[in-house]
């Protein structure tokens, strides 16, 4: 499986793409960040995302897109241009028919430390191992990135058998 794994951000906006599948090890084919200009237009640094990860997608092929689910935080212009350039992500995605996964930052930590309170620099250093780096990625965006894209890897199986088996539940208890 071919996940990229998007850190959403108006200013950085953290990409990552790793191939492999669970129980394996993985593979870390690129990783980087979108830029933008804090002073730029609102509407200019959406569109620059959207060159940025639409660039990701043509030179990948991803199978699947896998986006931090936006939480809320304290600062909300903050959490709105985190969402923003989130919905910039599932939106190039979806114009070309690949499936969006959303996990929260503590479901991330979780699946690549062990515990979902880890700190940037716990994820930075396990990535590393897991990718079998010689650094940490720079900036934590792009680690961050490459971690959900990690997540998705190790979840996507148990998450399909559930999906599944709620399904089947459903399908029984309807009346024929």
């Amino acid at each position: 499986m071919r996940v990229l794994g998007v850190d959403p951000g108006l200013t950085r906006c953290g990409v990552g793409v790793v191939e492999g599948v669970a129980g394996r090890p993985l593979t870390m084919l690129a990783v980087g960040v979108v830029r933008t200009p804090a002073d730029a237009e609102l509407g200019h640094r959406l569109v620059a995302i959207e060159q940025g990860i639409e660039e990701w997608l043509d030179e990948h092929r991803p199978e699947v897109v896998a986006v931090e689910r936006v939480f809320s935080q304290h600062n909300v212009s903050t959490v709105m241009g985190t969402a923003q350039a989130s919905a910039v992500a599932m939106l190039c995605a979806a114009r070309r028919g690949i499936p969006v996964a959303l996990h929260t930052p503590s479901e991330v930590k979780a699946a690549v430390t062990g515990s979902g309170r880890a700190d940037k620099a716990q994820v930075g250093a396990m990535v590393t191992r897991l990718l079998r780096l010689s650094a940490p990625p720079r900036p934590a965006d792009a680690a961050d990135a490459l971690a959900l894209a990690i997540c998705h890897i190790w979840r996507a199986p148990a998450q399909n058998r559930l999906q599944q088996a709620v399904a089947l539940h459903a399908s029984k208890g309807r009346p024929s």
